[in-house]
């Protein structure tokens, strides 16, 4: 699967980059490299947090929810930032990437007043 997605605002420290692709990792479900366009070296690995952290319940607010068009929320796509390290692997629960499924249309979140970990571990069960 890959997809196409544009940033309503350029993720935090990728400015002026808006538009991306989402390529799914193959032989991992729910493991995507997101790589923007057209610079593909510029690179983020991203997990949709349903598959892979099921309790991870962020409230995303009316007028986030608003800004993306999203109505229902079956319509959002919630994906995590991957931060692979020695050891250990972390992702970022406090700065979703939350995308209208139907129009690829994305922002990069900030959870602020949840108590979301900025790393949090990634454990392989």
């Amino acid at each position: 699967m890959t997809a196409t997605l544009t940033f309503v605002t350029p993720p935090p420290g990728l400015a002026p980059l808006t538009d991306f692709t989402l390529n799914m990792v193959e032989g991992a479900n729910g493991l995507y490299s997101l790589q923007a366009v057209p610079n593909p070296s510029t690179r983020l690995y991203v997990l949709d947090a349903a598959v892979y952290l099921p309790e991870y319940t962020p409230y995303i607010s009316a007028e986030q929810s608003g800004s993306l068009s999203i109505t229902e929320p079956t319509d959002a796509l919630v994906l995590v930032v991957v931060n692979p390290g020695e050891g250990t692997t972390t992702v970022n629960l406090m700065a979703p990437i939350v995308v209208n499924a139907t129009t690829g249309v994305c922002a990069q979140l900030i959870l602020e007043g949840q108590d979301w970990p900025l790393r949090a571990e990634l454990s392989a069960a």
